[in-house]
């Protein structure tokens, strides 16, 4: 922008005129002196005139918002001035009756100065209002920028306290297992307990029938046991009482029991406050599911157990009443044979020999009744044992429903909040993103990705350390990429970061707005830079005959053309322009000629004969390269043609690092010209994909020869455009743009200030490639922090005369 001095009044209107003989002279000076001193403030000033010029230049009307209420107060009383005014007022001549009637001729002179002053001033004026406007823009701006920083530092600590929740957690879910470890060690020694009871109740059983047996022949020889009838009496007394004691017991047991029963529900509620802290995951829910499953497995467990349990407890009441009724049979029996005992000594008497036989007899069947006593005794206790676990196993079938039903409804209500939280989260980063290349688009950056590929079969090989690794916290994680090099590792944060798992689909996906842009009308570049054999071929071209495979280059193409299909409908026509050419040793090679052959590329070569393609920028802001073979496309079929046709003649060598190493570098430009129907709108948009040659080291690369040649010719190119970089990083007034072909042909179309650029730093994970990758991450920080202006739409349709190509 020109200095205020140039808009303040001429130092001639202070100064009368000289004498009369000078009139005329002086008239005609001051009037070729103003018109210039105008025609200055009017006219263009090399892209860069003032705001309120430019509109005048435009053809339009002065009288914008803002301008008249502006004017109101000054001197200029409400004036304004056109284009058509201000050109009239240039052009005015001094027009008099009598060319001798010098009065006459000064009050026309002074007339004249007069709305000259009006004119500046008024110019003035309204320069002031554009730069006030200006500055509330920039108040704006910074307000944006602050509001954005305020909303970064909010996330971040939301992120931080989910972190120290999660952490928590965690926590308190080892806790968990470990006492689900606990209770799952008790159910297996309730289990064996269970086994042995099992076989004490067939052991008792078979010892019953031995019993029944012995009682059959008891009952043969009972015929004198008068005695045993005593013994039995008294020992169904102590039988009894030994009863009510295990009655006593159990009913102590059994508040023992209830006690124990509080404590389990206690410690149930804990888990279940536990239970419900751990599942804010997602990959907890799967633990509570596999929880869940276990508990219906144990449930169905104890429900089987608690049958047999039943059915034990029924044949062991079964068996109890068949040996009461045996024992009321004996007895009986017993009266019976008392009163034949009786019956027998008053008819005959025995010997005493027998009494004593029988009296031994006796003695024995006492004794086979106190161990058959101390067996009944011993079942009674497995019974109420028994009974016992049944009661526990309802109570514990009860609190497991009711644990699983809560456990239910906990989990219900988390996968809500699970659900709401994960679309908090994605329209965070969505808003992230929108803030943060609006940010980008504002301060005028590069934006750059870095992408790995995969390792190689042959590379990696007798290294377990891993040189490439990549950060997970909330704030690094898709932009951070960690190199490490002789033990120290070195962190960088870019736009985006491209594991090496990522396909080719989710590369372009995160490009396609920026390709979308060239239809809307701005300069679009995406460049891809880094060493040799890390994939900067495959991520631009791919494999065009593989669907998976397709680089951006062709996805950007279909892109293009589905939309410009879409858009049909809204009133749209599109036509688009293709070029293609390469930067080998220092030479413009046009990969489309259709005279292109190997004498051809012999001569260029050798700087001898063909065409010699110049680079031209006009002040447009426009590059131009001369004798550039142009098509025009209209579908990707045609485009995918001239795309092979480009890839067989492109120069491409073999070397030690790569078998098919690209020797120069590939630009793809395509123009877009569009125009609606309906609102008579027109645009112009330009894309242009660069595959840049990768750098490569002479020591590694073994490069003798012409790829010797090849190799230098590359490296001082690329060292050419880290000079360029460096320059707008620091903002010096000197660019080098001409220091090397492609740098001047990125001057406009990429490194101008007016387009959108994206880097792709390609990096290979080679720990042999450490050194290297390390020189392009650092390249590639540098171009990210490089601000090289706003995007500018370009809304103004190509003169009908031009028929080359423009790169930007």
């Amino acid at each position: 922008m020109a200095s205020k001095n140039q808009n303040k009044p001429p130092l001639f209107n202070t100064h009368p005129p000289a004498s009369p003989s000078n009139n005329k002279y002086s008239a005609e000076e001051i009037s070729l002196d103003k018109r210039r001193k105008i025609a200055k403030m009017v006219g263009p000033a090399n892209g860069r005139s003032r705001q309120a010029f430019s509109v005048v230049n435009g053809g339009q009307d002065l009288a914008v918002a803002g301008g008249p209420a502006s004017n109101a107060g000054s001197d200029c009383g409400g004036i304004e001035f056109t284009r058509e005014d201000v050109e009239a007022l240039l052009n005015e001549k001094m027009r008099a009756k009598n060319k001798f009637n010098l009065k006459e001729k000064c009050d026309q002179m002074m007339e004249y100065i007069k709305k000259l002053r009006l004119c500046i001033k008024w110019f003035q004026e309204l320069e002031e209002n554009y730069v006030l406007e200006q500055e509330k823009l920039g108040n704006l701006l910074e307000l944006s920028e602050k509001k954005c920083t305020d909303m970064e530092v909010l996330m971040k600590a939301k992120e931080e306290e989910l972190n120290s929740i999660i952490m928590e957690l965690r926590r308190n879910y080892t806790t968990l297992q470990e006492k689900f470890a606990n209770e799952e060690s008790d159910k297996l020694a309730a289990m064996e307990s269970f086994t042995k009871e099992k076989e004490a109740r067939i052991a008792a059983e078979r010892l019953q029938t031995t019993l029944s047996e012995e009682l059959g022949r008891a009952q043969r020889e009972s015929t004198t046991a008068n005695q045993k009838i005593s013994s039995i009496n008294d020992m169904y007394k102590r039988l009894q009482e030994y009863n009510t004691s295990l009655q006593q017991y159990n009913s102590k047991l059994q508040s023992e029991l209830a006690t124990t029963n509080e404590t389990l529900k206690r410690v149930e509620k804990e888990k279940a406050a536990v239970v419900e802290n751990l599942s804010t995951l997602r990959g907890h829910y799967t633990s509570l599911q596999d929880q869940l499953t276990t508990s219906r497995v144990s449930q169905d467990e104890t429900m089987r157990q608690k049958e047999a349990l039943d059915n034990e407890a029924r044949s062991l009441r079964g068996d109890l009443q068949r040996v009461r009724d045996d024992r009321d049979r004996q007895y009986l029996q017993v009266q019976c044979l008392t009163s034949e005992v009786e019956k027998y000594k008053e008819c005959t008497g025995k010997s005493y020999a027998e009494l004593d036989y029988l009296t031994k007899k006796s003695t024995e069947l006492e004794v086979r009744c106190s161990s058959q006593s101390d067996q009944i005794r011993t079942l009674q206790e497995h019974l109420a044992v028994a009974e016992d676990k049944l009661q526990m196993s309802d109570l514990s079938v009860m609190e497991t429903r009711i644990g699983y039903e809560e456990q239910k409804k906990v989990i219900t209500e988390l996968q809500s909040r699970l659900v709401d939280a994960e679309s908090k989260i994605v329209e965070g980063e969505k808003l992230r993103k929108k803030l943060h290349n609006t940010i980008l688009e504002l301060k005028g950056n590069i934006r750059v990705f870095c992408r790995v590929r995969p390792l190689l079969s042959d590379e990696g090989v007798g290294t377990d350390t891993k040189a490439i690794s990549y950060p997970t916290t909330t704030e690094a994680l898709g932009r951070g990429i960690d190199l490490l090099q002789h033990g120290q590792k070195h962190s960088f944060m870019f736009d985006k970061v491209f594991a090496p798992e990522a396909s080719q689909e989710e590369v372009f996906i995160e490009i396609s707005q920026l390709v979308q842009s060239a239809l809307d009308g701005y300069k679009v570049c995406i460049f891809a830079y880094g060493q040799t054999g890390s994939g900067k071929t495959h991520t631009m071209m791919g494999k065009p005959g593989i669907t998976d495979q397709k680089g951006l280059i062709p996805r950007s193409l279909e892109q293009i053309f589905e939309t410009r299909q879409n858009l049909q409908s809204q009133g749209w026509k599109y036509e688009m322009q293709v070029s293609m050419l390469e930067i080998y040793n220092e030479t413009i090679r046009d990969l489309l000629s259709t005279n292109r052959s190997s004498s051809d590329v012999s001569r260029l070569e050798n700087s001898v004969g063909g065409k010699q393609y110049a680079i031209k920028h006009d002040a447009n802001g426009n590059t131009h390269v001369s004798d550039l073979t142009i098509f025009d496309v209209r579908s990707t079929r045609e485009v995918s043609f001239l795309l092979d046709r480009a890839a067989q003649s492109r120069s491409v060598g073999k070397t030690q690092m790569n078998e098919q190493s690209s020797r120069s570098h590939f630009v793809f430009t395509l123009r877009i010209s569009g125009v609606n129907e309906g609102t008579d709108q027109q645009v112009q948009g330009v894309l242009n994909l660069i595959d840049l040659a990768g750098s490569e080291r002479l020591s590694k690369s073994g490069s003798t020869g012409d790829r010797l040649k090849e190799t230098q010719a590359i490296n001082k190119s690329l060292s050419s455009l880290s000079d360029v970089i460096f320059s707008l990083g620091k903002k010096e007034e000197h660019v080098p743009f001409r220091n090397s072909k492609l740098t001047y042909l990125l001057q406009q179309p990429c490194l101008g200030g007016d387009s959108k650029t994206l880097m792709f730093v390609n990096v290979s994970p080679d720990p042999s490639s450490v050194s290297e990758s390390l020189c392009s991450l650092r390249f590639a920080a540098r171009v990210n922090a490089c601000e090289i202006g706003i995007p500018r739409r370009q809304t103004n349709m190509r003169s009908s005369s031009e028929s080359r190509l423009s790169y930007g």
